[in-house]
């Protein structure tokens, strides 16, 4: 598993298309797998989940990503998980790393606007 957090100032649905576009163009094996979104008194939270294949691990990961906000103030959380191929500890977390990374330096672009 690697973790990846942040703040940044924004509109909700601008960074969540973003989002989305970002992670599905970053692998030709890249997927949403599914997703939910939320609003309660002016909060909203979104939930996605990617998946893609690892060339250098040869397996499937994914990628959960929470963005939780309320006007320009939004909160990011990116986990993934998978990628292992050992069955009582994790070994091989390339793939994960990979996914994760790109992932941020996306997001890093992202704040720089």
């Amino acid at each position: 598993m690697a973790q990846y957090e942040t703040s940044l100032t924004g509109r909700f649905d601008d960074l969540l298309c973003y989002i989305e576009q970002q992670v599905l163009r970053g692998s030709a094996s890249a997927s949403r797998e599914g997703g939910a979104s939320y609003e309660m008194d002016g909060v909203r939270c979104a939930v996605r989940v990617f998946e893609r294949y690892s060339y250098m691990g040869g397996n499937r990961l994914s990628l959960s990503v929470t963005l939780f906000g309320k006007d320009d103030d939004l909160r990011l959380t990116a986990v993934t998980a998978g990628g292992s191929q050992a069955l009582l500890f994790k070994i091989n977390t390339w793939g994960e790393e990979a996914f994760l990374k790109k992932f941020v330096n996306a997001i890093e672009e992202y704040k720089k606007r």
